[in-house]
Formats: C-alpha cells, sequence, structure tokens
C-alpha cells in the first residue's frame, strides 16, 4: 500500500500550526484542508502546500442552493487542489452546478479541476442519531448507499463515505468512482467522535481508494512514529 493513498488533516486552527505539522511530518503527500484552517488563514495555505508539491483535499463541505453552490465551487475550482467536498443532501441540481462550476472555474485559470466528491453521511453520526434526531426513515447503510448513488447520477468523481459502508459502494457504484474514507482509526487509537470506523488495512480491503487519518497521528505525542507504525502496518497487511 502506498502511503500516498493516506490523507491527513491539517486540523488546526493557524498558518502557524499548519506549517509547524508540514515540517514534522514531510514524508506526508497528501494533506486535507478544513473549515477551521480555511476560515481562520485563508487560501494562502493552500499556496504553501502546493510550493512543496502537496497534494490537497480542500474539505468545505459546501451545502446551499444551486446557485451558490456553483458560486463557490467556481471560486474554489481555481484554487487547482486535488479534492473537494460538497453535501449530497444538497441535491441533484446543487451537485449537477458544483460539479459543472468545478470544471469552470479550473479552466479559467488553466489548472487540472478538482475531483468533487459528495458526501453521504457525516461519519459522527449514528444509525440512532439518523433515525431519531434527523428522522430520515431508511437504514444507514441504504441512505449513504442512496446519497452515493444521486451523486454517481449527478455527474460527480466520488463520494466520501465511513468505512463501514465503502464495501456497498464500491460494489454498486463500480471501479471508477472515488471512494475517500474519513474516521479510519488504527486499533491501538482511540475513537473520538467517530461512530463508523474501521482500522487503515480493513478500510482498503473494503474498497476506499485514500484514507483520511487524523488524531491519531496529528494528537500523537510523536506523530512521526505514529505515521511509520500506520505505514508499516499497511505494508504488512
Amino acid at each position: 500500500m502506498s502511503p500516498e493513498r493516506i490523507i491527513v488533516p491539517l486540523d488546526v486552527a493557524s498558518e502557524a500550526e499548519a506549517i509547524a505539522l508540514l515540517e514534522t511530518l514531510p514524508e506526508v503527500t497528501f494533506w486535507k484542508v478544513g473549515l477551521e484552517l480555511f476560515v481562520n488563514s485563508g487560501p494562502g495555505i493552500l499556496k504553501i502546500l502546493k510550493n512543496q508539491q502537496k497534494r490537497i483535499f480542500l474539505d468545505l463541505k459546501f451545502h446551499d442552493i444551486p446557485n451558490t453552490m456553483a458560486g463557490a465551487c467556481r471560486a474554489a475550482g481555481r484554487y487547482g487542489v486535488d479534492l473537494l467536498t460538497i453535501h449530497a443532501t444538497a441535491g441533484k441540481e446543487a451537485i449537477a452546478a458544483a460539479q459543472q462550476a468545478v470544471q469552470e472555474g479550473a479552466a479559467s485559470v488553466g489548472v487540472a479541476p478538482a475531483k468533487v466528491l459528495a458526501i453521504t453521511i457525516l461519519t459522527s453520526l449514528s444509525a440512532r442519531q439518523l433515525a431519531f434526531d434527523l428522522k430520515i426513515p431508511l437504514e444507514l447503510p441504504d441512505y449513504a448507499l442512496q446519497m452515493a448513488l444521486l451523486a454517481q447520477e449527478a455527474g460527480v468523481d466520488g463520494a466520501v463515505c465511513s468505512p463501514q459502508e465503502v464495501a456497498q459502494l464500491r460494489q454498486t457504484c463500480g471501479d471508477n468512482f472515488l471512494l475517500v474514507c474519513p474516521g479510519v482509526r488504527p486499533s491501538w487509537a482511540e475513537g473520538g467522535d467517530q461512530k463508523r470506523s474501521l482500522t487503515p488495512a480493513q478500510a482498503l480491503k473494503a474498497g476506499a481508494d485514500y484514507l483520511v487519518i487524523g488524531r491519531p497521528i496529528t494528537a500523537a505525542e510523536e506523530p512521526k512514529l505514529a505515521w511509520n507504525r500506520i505505514c508499516d502496518e499497511l505494508v504488512g497487511s
């Protein structure tokens, strides 16, 4: 397994903290920039990552009406990132508008377009929360599959799903549909707020293309050792 299939989140509050983490883990080639860092520091962190030849997962999870989604995704498309997230629950029209807008934004500045990924259901949500809090009558795996199929029909490149749903999505959506799994936890790490997790080896075996592994690495006393341990376990699996 190539370490390039592991995406590490820059889940910190400032650009200075992000740079410190980059310096701590120079081996990491694929980084995720989420809401907290992007809102705090703006797109400057994306330029820093690109200058270091890093791949970028811009995880902003856009969710709005189609026109607003298109405007945001057109702007994000100009950044030249590799992956960009939207929420599937925005609906088919908004998903399609987002996909088209990313292409337009990238073309306007001559960069490769980001692959658009639809969030199926957040990995922090449990089946009970889906049923009782959100009042959705479907079983959680069925709901995740329906969201992925909606996204695929709307023309996006892939979906974000928990490791526990990835096998079903892979079987149904096919090999060319990109599947990214957050909430992946090694057996020796705490689960935290992730309700539907698997180990890295299990998630890859189930059909994930990329794994997002955050706190087991970035919150470890020695992040480099944690990174190496995960990579070694995957090579031996």
